[in-house]
């Protein structure tokens, strides 16, 4: 919060903190009541929140990735639920979210139930996009590649709860789970910034509306993630011309 405090004086904006637990449907409701009640209206929600997960698949309990399902897909919908009805009401606003290129780029191992959860959430994006677009509100998915510096994800990663299965695949793969954010690290180029990702967040935010990319790629380490979603996102948009949904499709969308 000192941060924060410290930001606001020293550039003259007005930012304001409001707690927000997005495993909690009653702590979504009152942030996004706190913001309207202080602004007197709400234009843009963020889907950030996230956590990581490293170790074999096998390792991690069901109750391990129903928690990470929690934050990474539910936690969006308990914050739309709790803002729709004010941006619906409004006739307008945006959503943005923050994916990952691992729903469709390269796919590193022992990462899997982070990248199954991400997917799950951009699938999630999608359908949002054509169900919203006719109250005026705007979809974004902003899609984040491997960035290995300037973040904490694989040092604040979870480690599988069954520590015995995960011991097992030490033989066989250790090593490559001890290297593994090394071995990505040496796919990004040296300049590469995460901050790139809250700047081009902010570029989407400041477009006027019904002009936004549907996708927006930050991926320094090129691990394919654009090509495959233009193919996906060129697809789904043939098909809604074949249904006769051409309205339901972002401006943004590969028409």
């Amino acid at each position: 919060m000192a941060d924060l405090n410290r930001y606001t004086a020293d550039h003259g904006v007005d930012l304001q903190a409001v707690e927000l637990d997005v495993t909690s449907q009653d702590s979504a409701d009152a942030a996004i009541t706190q913001v309207i009640e202080k602004s007197g209206r709400l234009d843009v929600v963020v889907h950030n929140a996230g956590h990581m997960v490293l170790g074999p698949a096998e390792a991690f309990t069901v109750q391990q990735l129903a928690s990470l399902y929690d934050v990474n897909v539910l936690g969006t919908q308990r914050v739309n639920r709790a803002a729709l009805p004010h941006l619906r009401g409004q006739g307008g606003g945006l959503l943005v979210w923050v994916g990952s290129s691992s729903t469709r780029g390269g796919t590193p191992p022992f990462v899997g139930p982070y990248f199954a959860a991400k997917a799950a959430m951009d699938a999630l994006a999608v359908s949002y996009a054509a169900e919203i677009i006719r109250f005026g509100i705007d979809t974004t998915i902003v899609v984040p590649g491997a960035f290995t510096s300037g973040t904490n994800h694989f040092a604040n990663a979870a480690a599988p709860a069954d520590t015995q299965r995960a011991a097992s695949y030490d033989n066989r793969y250790g090593d490559l789970v001890a290297k593994l954010n090394s071995k990505l690290a040496a796919l990004i180029p040296p300049d590469a910034d995460v901050a790139e990702v809250a700047a081009a967040i902010t570029r989407v935010v400041d477009m006027p509306a019904g002009t936004r990319p549907f996708r927006t790629h930050i991926d320094p380490s090129r691990d394919g993630s654009e090509v495959v979603s233009a193919v996906a996102d060129r697809i789904r948009a043939e098909f809604f011309h074949r249904v006769g949904l051409d309205d339901l499709l972002t401006p943004g969308s590969n028409r």
